[in-house]
């Protein structure tokens, strides 16, 4: 199987050609075409299988189809993930994969300074990789708007959990619409996590 098979546009296929990968992983394999789909997904998926291309390459395609031209651009894509160090790595990916798309970025965590951040979200970003903490700052100053996310994903869950921030997903769970997309990537699945999960 090759990354042309699983129904992505061009422009991510020449950007996936770009970064050295010719052949899809099993968890890309998968969840590549559920997600273009539409349709929730609950992925058990460890480090280092390509799970971030499996989330990033569909939401790239899927908001870019939903773009609409003019004015501010509202935050459609949300990923929350539990270290800076791996928000830093998702936001590498997006802007990676996203290089060919007219969609912009940005990636909130805490231990820096908050300014330079409230200043890339009141231009208007289309993607937010963020962990939590930092992304209830952002909603608690009113420089975030989450009311019109369309994909959700949750990236390592279980980390999420062990580091104790179910109440925090909890809480941004609760401001986005009803009405979405939501991609759970977890090595294991607590019942905890199933409970997340669920809309």
């Amino acid at each position: 199987m090759t990354f042309d098979t699983l129904g992505l546009q061009a422009e991510l296929l020449r950007a996936v050609v770009e970064t050295g990968y010719s052949t899809p992983t099993p968890v890309q394999q998968k969840a590549i075409p559920a997600v273009l789909d539409g349709g929730d997904i609950l992925a058990g998926a460890q480090t280092g299988t390509g799970k971030t291309a499996a989330f990033t390459l569909p939401m790239l395609q899927r908001l870019n189809a939903s773009t609409k031209p003019g004015g501010k651009r509202p935050v459609r894509g949300l990923i929350l993930t539990p270290t800076r160090e791996l928000a830093a790595q998702i936001g590498e990916s997006v802007t990676t994969y996203g290089r060919y798309m007219p969609l912009s970025s940005s990636v909130i965590f805490g231990g820096v300074n908050i300014r330079p951040q409230i200043n890339t979200l009141r231009k208007g970003v289309d993607i937010v990789v963020a962990t939590p903490g930092r992304l209830l700052d952002h909603v608690s100053q009113k420089t975030l708007d989450l009311s019109q996310v369309e994909i959700v994903v949750l990236d390592e869950a279980d980390r999420m959990l062990d580091m104790g921030f179910i109440h925090d997903i909890r809480k941004i769970l609760a401001l986005l619409p009803q009405k979405r997309q939501s991609l759970l990537f977890s090595a294991t699945f607590s019942s905890e996590i199933k409970s997340i999960s669920l809309p």
